[in-house]
């Protein structure tokens, strides 16, 4: 079990060192990385004038109502969305069809071109990573969980029946 941790601290850095690279190959304001439950994953750049909470929720429902605009269309999906404001925009796209990746981006500071090139490059490399930790997780959800045998399994589901007699 220590062993998978420490992958899962590498992929965390990993990801963390991409983000990085993003926000200072764009000269971005931020960069976030969403589930599509609209969870945090980990973010880079300045974030302090963002409430993060309603931020990845409301990136992830966006992301939702354009998949289904998508289908309505006759698209399977919309790989990437654009909001342009007058000082803020945000380029969006997804990575493994559950985490989205948000670059917020001045427009006087960056080109959209170029964010959508580089963000394109970290989405690659993001891929790669986050491939890696899905399958991890999948062969531990199919093996169980280390050291959590069937006894143990036994002797919890006995101890929740207890609280409920």
């Amino acid at each position: 079990m220590g062993s998978d941790l420490n992958i899962l601290e590498a992929q965390f850095w990993a990801v963390n060192d991409i983000l990085n690279k993003l926000l200072n190959a764009t000269n971005a304001t931020a960069v976030l990385l969403i589930d599509k439950a609209g969870q945090l994953i980990t973010s880079a750049g300045n974030t302090s004038t963002i409430d993060l909470t309603a931020f990845a929720s409301l990136a992830a429902a966006d992301f939702a109502a354009t998949s289904q605009l998508a289908l309505l269309i006759g698209e399977k999906e919309f790989s990437t969305l654009f909001h342009q404001g007058e000082r803020e925009s945000l380029y969006v796209c997804m990575v493994e069809s559950r985490v989205i990746l948000v670059v917020i981006f001045n427009s006087t500071k960056a080109t959209l071109g170029l964010v959508r090139v580089k963000a394109n490059q970290a989405s690659t490399e993001l891929s790669k990573i986050f491939r890696a930790i899905f399958e991890q997780i999948e062969r531990q959800m199919k093996g169980g969980l280390p050291g959590l045998g069937e006894d143990f399994t036994q002797e919890a589901e006995s101890e929740i029946d207890n609280l409920f007699k």
